[in-house]
């Protein structure tokens, strides 16, 4: 007998806890403490589900067909309104049998890089990115190769970037528009230019669609597969209900692309977690399906505070504040910030400012190295509008305005 512990797993043992919803959890932990912590960290509606949705939930528990096994692929009904939804919004004319519904769109995320990636595949990620993009790549054993785009260029990639970062081993690219973190729409000339650079490279392309219906200025994000029909055949779209219809809890999410791949994702599903809650999937059907006007008024709410938190933000010396065009962030380049003294703390690094931001103004705000580079700030601005003006006046008294 030895007295040796037997050895994790060295694959999971290196993925790293999600630095949002870790940032999110902190700040909740101080509310719960009695410290008056206002959190722009977590990237999640503050809204009601819309009543409606839950009715549908509550009259779905009245029916026992829903209190069994139903196919692991999602309910037949709700396969069928994502195809609708999906020819309105994406433009492309699906068959219900080339989507799967997932338990929200990180597994979807998750089966996608699984279901077209091999071990040392290169997946070019364009930065600032979403945290767990990375993580999944590394599960399914492929390289993420970022390619960073700054506050210049709004955050967005171009061509020339993505041929640079190209070699033999890239098989799949990460497209994300409107983009978490930072809220950039790609314009449908920039969407088309990088989806015919996919077509003729035969790369793959998973696009996250997931903030779709949340856009502003009359901006539109359309799909690369919209933009570029052919491009179907090689592309993973991965969308959900928690953003649009705040259902966030609900976890409910799909993945929709060619039969070869979406079979291998099925079959994968089949083994890890069967259906989603049928219940929650009676309710997302009833969310695609059902009166549009509330989560209309959401995104009319979003447009608010967006425009409030970047006329605020941009006020301090030392910010960068793009205009985010989509999601519901916003991500100011701080590097005019750093290596200075704020009440007798220096931060070198986005992580030590978001530190300070959080001791000093009872501030929670996620570091850009959560993204990508050091040097900037995500703020979720997915909460009420008289804790979101709190906020940044809380940042205004530490670090100053341009008015003085």
């Amino acid at each position: 007998m030895t007295d040796s512990i037997p050895a994790l797993s060295r694959k999971l043992s290196a993925i790293a806890e999600s630095a949002t919803l870790k940032v999110d959890a902190k700040a909740k932990a101080l509310q719960a403490a009695g410290r008056p912590v206002i959190s722009y960290a977590a990237g999640e509606p503050d809204f009601a589900t819309p009543q409606f949705i839950v009715d549908a939930a509550a009259e779905a528990l009245h029916d026992p067909k829903n209190f069994r096994y139903t196919p692991a692929a999602g309910l037949p009904v709700l396969r069928e309104a994502i195809a609708v939804k999906t020819l309105r919004d994406s433009g492309l004319d699906v068959d219900a049998s080339r989507i799967v519904v997932t338990n929200g769109g990180k597994q979807a995320v998750y089966q996608a890089f699984q279901a077209v990636v091999n071990p040392g595949d290169e997946v070019l990620l364009p930065a600032p990115y979403w945290t767990t993009y990375p993580e999944a790549i590394r599960l399914a054993d492929g390289v993420p190769v970022e390619v960073f785009a700054d506050a210049d260029q709004d955050y967005l990639v171009t061509v020339e970037q993505l041929e640079a970062a190209r070699t033999d081993r890239t098989t799949v690219l990460v497209f994300v528009s409107p983009s978490n973190p930072t809220g950039s729409v790609y314009s449908p000339e920039q969407t088309r230019a990088i989806g015919e650079w996919a077509l003729a490279n035969g790369i793959w392309v998973i696009t996250d669609e997931i903030y779709q219906n949340l856009v502003y200025d009359g901006v539109r994000a359309v799909s690369i597969v919209e933009a570029v029909p052919a491009l179907a055949e090689q592309t993973i779209l991965v969308n959900g209900v928690a953003k649009t219809y705040a259902m966030t809890g609900w976890r409910v999410g799909w993945m929709i692309g060619p039969k070869r791949a979406i079979t291998l994702a099925a079959n994968l599903q089949s083994h890890l977690s069967s259906n989603v809650n049928n219940i929650a999937q009676r309710a997302a059907l009833a969310a695609l399906t059902g009166p549009q006007t509330e989560a209309e008024g959401f995104r009319a709410a979003f447009d608010r505070r967006r425009q409030l938190i970047v006329a605020e933000l941009s006020k301090i010396p030392g910010m960068t504040v793009p205009t985010p065009l989509g999601a519901f962030y916003v991500y100011p380049d701080v590097r005019g910030l750093l290596g200075r003294e704020w009440e007798g703390i220096t931060p070198t690094t986005s992580l030590e400012l978001a530190d300070l931001i959080l001791d000093k103004a009872e501030v929670a705000a996620v570091p850009g190295e959560a993204f990508g580079p050091s040097g900037y700030l995500r703020l979720s601005y997915a909460l009420g509008d008289d804790q979101l003006l709190e906020g940044v006046q809380r940042l205004q008294r530490l670090f100053g305005t341009a008015e003085g």
